[in-house]
């Protein structure tokens, strides 16, 4: 390791790799051959080892069935009161897979290409293929299921397309498709509870990780309801608890998604990757003032019939949208990227949304000066389809948002504008989904592993079931395969007792503050630094100045925070968010460092500095094509910066261009 403080921030140490990938092999056998090398555990054996997963969503859901039905013994946490409460019920638009349905010339190969190039070429070949692979396997479980997807006249599965593609490759189930995929994964969880093989924990909170002889092997839960710390001891433990994009206050993701059991097990020895990766979403109702609490988001499905615009006069701004004539409208993304039209990727969306909005020609309320809104106009998708057809494809996205917004969008065109949405960073794994603790899986958007510097629309949900049926089945079998042996970890081993004197420690402390401010006035500065310094755009001036800015309110919550009644004998909804707040902090830093440190332009990451003449992002591959995983070295301590590089065999590395 250097002992170089770089920007004064943080120190660079060793690389590291993913030695997990079988790489002798071509890449389309890779997957098949990891299988057949991975150890296996013996049926009568699996019921003597126990798993722990924490989070239910798509991931956690589809991962404790899968390994409640292999035969080991599951405990599934979540905070939620039902375990088909996950957010995970909040995805709207669809799921893709590689079947070629509508015979566009789709293919696995073109499903793992896109991928790849709407992540701006910053993710690892091993992975993405296999998550493309996989893919016609999770539409035919979730069909056996009973997942009502959308079909056609015949009868046959519908499609639809998703930004950053030119195929038709979404299965969807109207706007609720995940609500419908998460009930999936519940019925076959609950038939394994019903079995005996899961115990379900519910309202607990993971609130520390449990490692023993450098091992994780087991959690700390918070009890929500009595406030009580509980310890559980396992053979390994999955985390599949979703992403941190609650960190910028607002976001769309529900209030209570958090980024607690990654950032403990980050403190714990677990790399963090790629922090600074954060998806914007081009479509979502936009801000009206400074008292909410989340935002919603608006499918991304909705661009393949409708049309995004803005006024191409400012003046014009002001007027009922229906009143300004068709050669006084700037379609600017049917006009800057003819090939792709209104279904570019979403960083690409977002960002000339944001630029319409800065020259001055947003509409609707303004938030700090500026209308920070774009029209999302049906007007022609009626006349040429009939109000009948659209309603059936977007009637309840429709009616959501006319109960929002008290505007009718069959009459008047939608107002939309770019908010926080999903983390394409997270906790570093290798090819098996295990990071660098032993024994500590992460399934789903709580790890690094499949989307590069950008998500493409409707690739969550494909890789949250990948992980959960098909990838942590598989891969977790090569390391209980070496527990057999082990016995329980008793509740007095002084590892499992410092754990949770440790998580006691912090609550007592929070609770001791007794300061002036509440949890979410804090909360929602950090929010501002982070969508000002750190959000669609970013440049070395300001991620320095929200570096400081985060510690200084970081010093101002430990020493200043309210947080009324008690720790034990009550919900304590205040305590809850705190807690969480407190990783957040530390969390928002990192980000800033990793944004500030990578001095280039991919996917979401937008250094202003880094840009092409026709302002879009602008990659340095020779110097910054690696995946970026950080170390933790303790409280105000700078980390530690591990490149894993970036090898591409398959494809040719490329400036992307959506034109």
């Amino acid at each position: 390791m250097s002992d170089t403080l770089i920007d004064g921030l943080y120190r660079e140490g060793e690389k590291i790799a993913d030695t997990k990938a079988p790489l002798d092999v071509p890449l389309s056998q890779c997957w098949s051959q990891r299988k057949f090398n991975t150890p296996l555990v013996n049926p009568a054996n699996r019921r003597k080892i126990k798993i722990i997963v924490v989070g239910t969503g798509l991931a956690g859901g589809a991962a404790a069935a899968s390994l409640g039905e292999m035969g080991y013994h599951v405990d599934a946490f979540f905070y939620q009161d039902s375990a088909r409460r996950a957010h995970s019920i909040a995805a709207q638009g669809g799921i893709n897979a590689a079947k070629n349905y509508r015979n566009d010339n789709d293919s696995v190969y073109r499903l793992f290409y896109d991928t790849v190039k709407g992540g701006d070429y910053r993710a690892r070949e091993t992975n993405v293929y296999r998550l493309a692979e996989v893919s016609a396997n999770i539409i035919d479980q979730c069909v056996a299921q009973g997942v009502p997807f959308a079909r056609e006249y015949g009868g046959l599965l519908d499609n639809r397309s998703f930004g950053g593609v030119q195929v038709s490759r979404t299965f969807y189930a109207r706007g609720q498709t995940g609500q419908q995929l998460l009930i999936g994964a519940y019925q076959a969880l609950e038939r394994q509870v019903k079995a005996g093989t899961v115990h379900e924990h519910p309202r607990h909170e993971m609130v520390e990780l449990i490692v023993h002889d450098g091992r994780a092997r087991g959690i700390v839960a918070r009890d929500m309801a009595t406030g009580e710390l509980e310890t559980y001891t396992a053979n390994c433990v999955v985390l599949a608890t979703g992403g941190y994009g609650n960190v910028f206050f607002l976001s769309t993701n529900a209030m209570g998604c958090n980024g607690t059991a990654a950032w403990r097990a980050h403190r714990k020895g677990a790399y963090f990757a790629n922090p600074c990766y954060t998806q914007i979403h081009p479509t979502c109702i936009p801000q009206h003032g400074d008292q909410q609490s989340k935002l919603t988001l608006m499918s991304e499905s909705l661009r393949n019939d409708g049309r995004i615009w803005v006024p191409k006069k400012a003046e014009d701004c002001k007027k009922d949208p229906r009143d300004i004539p068709e050669e006084d409208r700037d379609y600017y993304l049917e006009r800057i990227y003819p090939s792709f039209g209104n279904l570019v990727p979403r960083d690409i969306a977002s960002r000339q949304a944001k630029n319409m909005c800065d020259e001055g020609r947003g509409v609707g309320p303004e938030i700090d000066g500026v209308a920070r809104g774009v029209y999302l106009d049906f007007a022609e998708a009626i006349e040429r389809m009939g109000r009948d057809a659209v309603s059936a494809k977007y009637g309840n996205l429709f009616d959501m948002y006319q109960r929002i917004t008290d505007d009718n969008p069959y009459e008047t065109p939608m107002r939309i504008y770019p908010a926080v949405h999903y983390t394409m960073g997270g906790v570093w794994v290798d090819y098996d989904l295990e990071t660098t603790i032993p024994g500590l899986y992460m399934a789903g958007e709580c790890n690094f592993s499949d989307h590069g510097a950008n998500r493409l629309g409707a690739s969550a949900l494909m890789q949250g079931l990948s992980d959960g049926y098909w990838v942590i089945p598989n891969t977790v079998n090569a390391y209980l395969a070496q527990t057999l042996a082990w016995s329980d970890l008793p509740q007095d081993d002084p590892d499992v007792v410092k754990a949770r004197e440790d998580a006691q420690a912090r609550i007592d402390k929070l609770m001791s503050i007794d300061g002036t401010r509440s949890v979410d006035s804090i909360h929602k500065e950090l929010g501002k630094i982070m969508w000002e310094y750190c959000g669609m755009s970013r440049n070395a001036e300001g991620l320095k100045r929200a570096v400081q800015m985060i510690r200084e309110l970081r010093k101002e919550f430990w020493t200043n925070v309210r947080i009324p009644g008690k720790a034990k004998g009550e919900m304590n909804q205040s305590l809850e968010r705190a807690g969480r707040l407190a990783d957040f902090l530390e969390l928002g830093e990192l980000m800033c460092i990793d944004a500030l440190h990578r001095n280039e332009s991919c996917g979401g990451h937008f250094r202003e500095e880094y840009q092409t003449e026709e302002g879009e992002a602008l990659r340095d591959d020779e110097n910054y094509c690696y995946v970026a995983a950080w170390e933790w070295t303790g409280e105000g301590q700078p980390p530690i910066l591990h490149k894993e590089d970036l090898i591409y065999n398959n494809i040719e590395l490329k400036q992307r261009s959506y034109k």
